[in-house]
């Protein structure tokens, strides 16, 4: 059945729009799917330079109807063919007839350029929902309830293989359910249960599945009779056909199918107990007695050696500075000295100030006499050893501290793209972050992170295999014996989240997630796995990918992100409306992005002769999609000091295999940072990333492993001192004073806001928009005063839990309830008695569609204003000519983040952002 070339499926409304505008004639049209209302869809009309969008939506039988202007009767058809052809008629309540469809752009199935993605898969060509061409060969019963049914049952195999290594069997079943159901309900209409396309569908599908079990059957047996010969039933076909004579057609008849398996079953259930008996058998027999085995002790968990770091005091001064973490003490002593100068306390230091202009050089503000501080500077021989220092004092102070639950914790994110081939013994370099690149020093390299989370790409290990491996090899590197919170996998893709024993009470809310994007999305050899939790009061999303290969494939690379970005499901339910992006305090997503170098293999090659790697990241793929706008925005990444980790020849990593010979002829892929590790987070929340590299010891594999760890901030559940309301003075409130919005849409529709934030009993939504503007052709200005804005009440007044909340903010139509765009603003910065201003990005489905702005204010009771400093905020960043500090720190505001923020790492572009719409924030004319 031929789709209908205007439906264009679930495109987003920004696309939908831009190929309206393309086409630019009154009267086109397109059909999509709802963003707001699941099983309905959209009707995109372009009229006087504006889309008219109308919701079409399924009533209880799956009849159709346009929802349009008051006092025009709503007509219902069964299929969408007929309903678009009735309203291509005049006075239907649009604004316009449809006149123009806009057809949707032909997709060749999609090969992966390395053949990779061929393996047991066909292209599924996608219908018109709810009728389409062909459908006139229903007869009887209505067709939009039949294709209705045929819909539910795709997407029901959808949800069923979403995960599963059984998607091979997709392409048989999709094509069945989309080509052949009709004709099999349209038999059983008429009284002919047989099914006969379904059998015929499965014949095909388990062609394959006879000659595996044929293998199986033989191998059981044969283990069988060693142990209690001639009691294995055999199928009839292995007793009138062996198995060297066998029949070279493939067998059609589905009960031989069946009596095999049944064969298999009996053999399988009854093979355990019958070497069971016979061993025992034998033992008792021969009077053996079995040896007993111990479990081996655990080893036991050693304390961390006093650290000695040789710094520079003053201009010349050598000194060391010992850092003792089990007794929570820095000793400063002069060089060649035996003893001691001075030893400080932890609990007697104030501050520890990071220079960033000279990465070696530290200040240390300390209390040393009753109201007097003293800071010393101190310069270490490298960047890396300031940061080891920094780490163990941090560290310190974790171990120090009264609190009953953790400020701050270490996450480690690893990835590797294994080769399909079993791993060394030993995963040591990549488990401790050495290597290349930014790596932790050999004083703080075996330190436990709190939380380790492992993607990996073709990983031909079986599931309960690699996490028992991945825990003996930090149990033997770290002596803790790490708890799984989950494991999620799609074919060979696979993430792995393991973390403390002391931090598994901590965890909760633990969702996992796949998307498909082989072939036709039913492939999972190219796709993505995700783990969300709560982290105490701290939301964590990981998301695990293996991108389409091949230079070539950018653009494909980039649809795979915005599959996976629209389709996994992850963190809370209530959030599904928001851009993944949004939903976490911390996303982290890595993997096997792909994303090649633009550049000569031979000119590549000498850059990483001469480790010029500034050169290569100018032309780094990915880079420069993120530049454009197009992938991870807004995401961080860390500074890339490591050679390219793609694509080595195994056995070594001397050299760069970057030729590969196919029957098609010499391929080249040129070596490229194809494992990538990005993150993003809330704003005005802590994330360090203290190291990013590959080992390079690993070489197993043409991917080197990747690793990155990070310092990050996290809340407590909170539990404040005071019972609310007990005080006269009132609860804290959100009050807003004006915000305005600029959308980058051809629509003129009304617009309102809604609230979403942990601190709030439930979301809220403002009155429709008070001001509309259209200055800018394709972008809407709107704006909302302060009494069609809520005033919002959190659950806690405390300044302590308050500040560490956030407000996730929807633009959302009136007519259609879909999203124009979203952003969170943090509301630390916020609060204060005097209105303050914010600014920030919307974004939708992983695009930038907007800006907003306004004035707010969050008002906190007197008696709720006590709060205390966090574990990280002592680390605090300086320039050079900064005054030594005298007294203990506070936590300062951050600076309102202005648009034209780029994103971390990144080359600086030839020319600025230029987005018209902006300029209207920014003044410019």
């Amino acid at each position: 059945m031929a789709a209908a070339s205007w439906y264009h499926r679930d495109i987003s409304r920004v696309v939908a729009e831009e190929l309206l505008a393309k086409a630019g004639r009154d009267g086109c049209f397109l059909v999509r799917d709802s963003e707001s209302v699941s099983g309905a869809y959209a009707l995109c009309l372009l009229f006087q330079r504006h889309v008219h969008t109308y919701r079409i939506l399924p009533d209880d039988e799956g009849l159709l109807s346009v929802q349009t202007v008051q006092g025009i009767q709503a007509k219902c058809f069964r299929n969408l063919p007929d309903l678009i052809g009735a309203y291509q008629q005049p006075n239907n309540g649009l604004v316009t007839p449809l006149l123009y469809p806009v057809h949707r752009a032909r997709q060749a199935a999609d090969e992966d350029s390395d053949g990779e993605d061929g393996r047991g898969g066909r292209h599924v060509a996608s219908t018109v929902p709810a009728g389409g061409a062909g459908a006139g060969a229903w007869s009887g019963a209505p067709v939009a309830g039949r294709t209705h049914i045929s819909q539910q049952l795709h997407q029901r195999l959808q949800e069923q293989v979403h995960s599963s290594p059984a998607s091979d069997f997709m392409g048989f079943m999709a094509e069945y359910l989309n080509h052949h159901l009709q004709l099999d309900l349209e038999a059983l209409r008429h009284g002919h249960p047989q099914l006969r396309h379904l059998s015929t569908a499965l014949v095909t599908a388990c062609r394959a599945l006879h000659r595996r079990i044929d293998f199986t059957l033989a191998g059981l047996e044969t283990l069988a009779r060693v142990f209690d010969p001639p009691v294995s039933p055999r199928s009839p076909a292995r007793e009138q056909v062996s198995p060297g004579h066998r029949s070279p057609q493939p067998p059609a008849d589905l009960e031989l199918l069946l009596n095999k398996i049944s064969t298999v079953n009996h053999l399988l259930s009854s093979l355990e107990k019958k070497v069971l008996k016979s061993l025992q058998e034998t033992v008792s027999r021969h009077n053996l007695a079995l040896p007993s085995v111990a479990a081996a002790p655990p080893p036991a968990a050693k304390p961390l050696a006093v650290q000695s770091f040789e710094v520079k005091v003053g201009k010349s001064q050598r000194a060391a500075l010992m850092v003792d973490v089990e007794s929570g003490t820095v000793a400063i002593s002069k060089r060649g000295s035996g003893s001691p100068e001075e030893t400080i306390p932890q609990d007697k230091i104030l501050q520890l100030i990071k220079y960033q202009s000279m990465q070696s050089k530290v200040r240390l503000v300390y209390d040393r006499e009753p109201q007097r501080s003293l800071s010393k500077d101190f310069v270490f021989p490298s960047a890396r050893k300031r940061e080891a220092f920094c780490q163990l004092l941090q560290l310190m102070k974790i171990q120090h501290s009264n609190l009953d639950e953790p400020d701050l914790i270490s996450v480690y994110v690893g990835t590797w793209n294994m080769g399909s081939t079993p791993p060394p013994r030993s995963l040591a370099s990549w488990l401790t972050s050495r290597g290349l690149g930014r790596t932790q020093d050999e004083t703080t390299a075996c330190i436990p992170h709190d939380i380790y989370v492992i993607g990996t790409q073709e990983n031909s290990l079986g599931d309960r295999e690699w996490v028992e491996f991945l825990r003996a090899s930090l149990k033997t590197l770290m002596a803790i014996d790490y708890r799984v919170v989950a494991l999620q996998c799609l074919w060979s893709i696979k993430i792995v989240v393991l973390v403390k024993p002391e931090h598994e009470r901590r965890i909760s809310h633990v969702h996992t997630s796949s998307v498909k994007t082989g072939i036709a999305n039913t492939l999972g050899n190219k796709g993505a796995v995700g783990v969300s939790f709560l982290f105490n009061g701290t939301s964590f999303g990981f998301v695990n990918c293996h991108l389409a290969s091949g230079s070539e494939k950018t653009h494909r690379r980039n649809q795979n992100y915005s599959d996976i970005l629209r389709s996994l499901v992850l963190g809370d339910k209530r959030l599904g409306a928001f851009d993944l992006t949004l939903r976490f305090t911390h996303l982290f997503w890595f993997g096997d992005l792909n994303y090649r170098l633009d550049m000569d293999v031979q000119d590549i090659l000498a850059h990483i002769t001469k480790k010029e790697f500034e050169a290569l990241l100018a032309v780094d793929q990915l880079n420069l999609e993120r530049e454009k706008n197009k992938v991870f925005l807004r995401f961080s990444e860390g500074d890339i000091s490591f050679p390219p980790t793609y694509r080595y020849e195994r056995g070594s990593r001397d050299n760069y295999m970057w030729q590969k010979f196919k029957p098609t002829g010499m391929r080249i892929n040129v070596p490229s940072w194809c494992d990538r590790i990005l993150w993003k987070s809330h704003p005005e929340t802590h994330v360090v990333c203290n190291s990013y590299g590959c080992t390079d010891d690993i070489v197993t594999s043409d991917h080197s492993p990747v690793f990155a760890t990070f310092e990050v901030g996290v809340t407590s559940q909170f539990v404040p001192k005071t019972a609310p309301g007990s005080g006269p003075e009132p609860l804290a409130c959100i009050e807003w004073e004006s915000i305005e919005v600029i959308v980058k849409t051809a629509s003129r529709s009304k617009c309102y806001i809604e609230f979403h934030s942990y601190c709030l009993e439930e979301a809220q939504r403002s009155g429709e928009n008070t001001s509309q503007s259209c200055d800018v052709p394709g972008f809407l200005k709107l704006g909302w005063s302060a009494k069609h804005l809520p005033v919002l009440n959190p659950i806690l007044p405390d300044l302590e839990y308050l500040g560490d909340q956030h407000l996730l903010l929807s633009i959302k139509g009136v007519e259609s309830c879909e999203s124009y765009g979203e952003c969170c603003i943090a509301m630390r910065s916020m609060i204060s008695s005097m209105a303050q201003q914010f600014e920030t990005f919307l974004f939708h489905r992983g695009e930038e569609t907007g800006s907003m702005r306004g004035w707010m204010k969050v008002r906190v009771p007197k008696d709720r204003r006590s709060t205390r400093e966090r574990l990280y905020e002592w680390i605090s960043f300086e320039e050079e000519d900064a005054e030594p500090v005298a007294d203990a720190p506070t936590c300062p505001k951050p600076p309102l983040q202005r648009l034209r923020s780029r994103p971390h790492s990144l080359p600086e572009p030839a020319s600025g952002y230029t987005n018209p719409a902006y300029f209207i924030f920014e003044g410019v004319p």
